[in-house]
């Protein structure tokens, strides 16, 4: 499964496509996007793409929920603001449908069983196959489950979070929920953003960086997020540098990257239904994607990969509370 932010700075449409045709030739079927990424830009080069290929070979998912303008109908999970931003990457994105739509966050200012009843409308009029979510909550998840069960709705089937060996809190609680209601789990950040790549050394008390997206982010100033987290805050983290040495050791004894590792990592996990990988480049896709068969890491080293990662317990900020914020910025006018 892959995911396309087509951000200028980082890689244009024609690279996009060559890395959409290789994804496809690899057997990949599965594109994520989202109506806010690259202010919706990324959505019209996966359009332009479909236009040349055979679009029943494609899963494809997008989000909804994020702010797309100062207006107060320009975010959210309202009926309105639904309905609107699937028009739009229905247009976007050349199609008639949409395989998986997912609310990008949750919305605590609309009425649960107004969203899910917009959903509803959504499938009934063939304009989307599936419901999915992503950053929630267990108790959200559950909720949402529970509702639609009593009001006969569909049922979200597919859970984006991150998770990686680095983040392991949805285990406490989101995955429980998940394995018990039969949602498929789809990981995003399964590199943290470059720190479980392998392509940063702690070098003369600090930490090289070379390449990669914290690399990138490092250059323009752009501020950490839970996707592309600060170096710094793992430069004297001792258990961050235990953890990379194993997964160097391993991927020796494999014939393996350090990504790769950290990728077979999170697909062995029994409630993972599949990972959400980005590509700036067709060897780094390459890369991601030999991560998916042919090879297994043994019982043992999953273990101590478990024993040596870092299960962090503490309280993730809503994403829909970090958006009200953005959103104050990049819309000043936003009500």
């Amino acid at each position: 499964m892959i995911q396309i932010y087509t951000s200028p700075t980082q890689t244009d449409e024609e690279n996009s496509h060559k890395i959409l045709d290789r994804f496809m030739e690899l057997g990949g079927n599965m594109i994520d996007t989202s109506n806010l990424y690259s202010h919706g830009k990324s959505e019209e080069t996966i359009g332009q793409w479909l236009c040349r290929n055979n679009r029943s070979d494609i899963v494809l998912a997008t989000k909804v929920r994020a702010p797309v303008g100062p207006g107060p109908n320009d975010s959210g999970l309202s009926r309105r603001h639904i309905i609107q931003s699937c028009q739009e990457s229905l247009r976007r994105l050349h199609t008639d449908y949409i395989d998986l739509y997912q609310m990008h966050a949750w919305d605590d200012s609309v009425p649960l069983e107004e969203t899910l009843r917009t959903f509803d409308d959504l499938i009934r009029g063939g304009k989307v196959r599936y419901i999915g979510a992503s950053n929630l909550k267990g108790w959200q998840l559950q909720k949402m489950m529970d509702m639609s069960k009593y009001i006969g709705l569909p049922y979200v089937i597919t859970l984006q979070q991150q998770y990686n060996l680095l983040r392991r809190e949805s285990e406490n609680d989101e995955f429980e929920v998940c394995s018990n209601e039969g949602v498929g789990v789809l990981p995003f950040g399964a590199l943290k953003g470059g720190l479980l790549s392998g392509k940063y050394k702690k070098q003369n008390g600090g930490i090289v960086v070379t390449s990669g997206r914290l690399s990138h982010a490092s250059s323009i100033g752009y501020k950490s997020t839970q996707s592309c987290p600060a170096l710094q805050n793992y430069e004297n983290d001792d258990s961050y540098w235990k953890l990379m040495s194993a997964m160097t050791q391993m991927a020796k004894n494999h014939g393996k990257t350090v990504s790769q590792i950290a990728l077979r990592w999170v697909l062995q996990k029994n409630i993972v239904a599949s990972v959400i990988i980005g590509a700036t480049s067709i060897q780094q896709l390459e890369e991601n994607m030999a991560s998916g068969s042919g090879w297994r890491l043994s019982h043992e080293e999953m273990m101590e990969l478990d024993t040596l990662s870092q299960r962090n317990n503490h309280f993730v900020q809503n994403q829909g509370d970090i958006w009200k914020s953005k959103a104050r910025i990049m819309f000043p006018n936003t009500v």
